[in-house]
Parts: structure tokens; C-alpha cells; sequence
């Protein structure tokens, strides 16, 4: 399982350790950004991730790490270590643009015509969650 999400210095993360909850950091973060979408708090895309990361409206911003653009990743790299946003970096772009709702669902409830999507950021929670407290223990372990 090397596939883990990056820390922010480009490092690859521990894997990691499925805690007490039975919840991984790939599930939570899964979880965290679909409540985001729901309460109109998730900002995809670079247009629209680099203006909530610039107005410091970001909580926590999602790259991928297959973006195949060098300065896009410098860019939002950047932005976040200049704010204090935490930064997560996933595997897929296909997979981001999944969680972020960037496709239709068929009737067996399967993704098509899934969009990419490189950057991702959280400006809304939504609501605390047991994901979220995944997600910000991660965090605080990081530190």
C-alpha cells in the first residue's frame, strides 16, 4: 500500500494505521469532502482553489498527486505553506474528481464520465464528524 497521500513537505505519509474507529485517512478525507459539497463549502478546480486559498477562506486543500502540471503543484503548494492550510495529497485525479462530485451516476449507482480534478478545497466542513476528527488528529500528529 504505498499509494498513501503525501505530507506536505512531498514526502510520502506513513501508512496509515487504522485507528480504534475503523475509519482510514482516504475514507475520512472521502467523507469530510462529500459534507463539504453538500454545505456548498468545497471549492474545485484551480480558478476557484486559488481565490479561497487566497481570501484565507481555506480549512484544508486536497492536491493530486499525478498532476501532470509542474507549476500547478509549486502554485498551490505555495499558497497553502503561505497560509497555514493543510495540505493532502491524494493518488488519482480521477479519483478527486469523483469525491468532489465531478461525474453522473448511473442507475447501479456507478461514477460515469467522470471529470479530473488536480486541487480541491475545503473552505466548509460542514459538520463535525468522526471523519473530520480523523482527518484533524492526522493533522495535529503531523505537526
Amino acid at each position: 500500500a504505498d499509494r498513501g497521500p503525501m505530507s506536505e513537505q512531498g514526502e510520502a505519509a506513513p501508512v496509515v494505521e487504522t485507528p480504534a474507529g475503523g475509519m482510514d485517512l482516504i475514507t475520512a478525507l472521502k467523507e469530510v469532502i462529500k459534507k463539504s459539497m453538500i454545505n456548498d463549502g468545497l471549492a474545485r478546480g484551480l480558478h476557484e482553489s486559488v481565490k479561497a486559498l487566497e481570501k484565507r477562506h481555506a480549512s484544508l486543500c486536497v492536491l493530486a498527486s499525478n498532476c501532470t502540471e509542474a507549476s500547478y503543484i509549486q502554485l498551490i503548494e505555495a499558497l497553502c505553506t503561505e497560509h497555514s492550510v493543510n495540505l493532502i495529497k491524494v493518488a488519482d485525479q480521477m479519483e478527486l474528481g469523483e469525491w468532489a462530485g465531478l461525474c453522473k451516476y448511473d442507475a447501479e449507482g456507478n461514477a460515469r464520465g467522470i471529470v479530473k480534478c488536480s486541487c480541491a478545497v475545503i473552505k466548509d466542513y460542514g459538520e463535525d464528524s468522526e471523519a473530520l476528527n480523523v482527518l484533524l488528529d492526522h493533522f495535529k500528529n503531523q505537526a
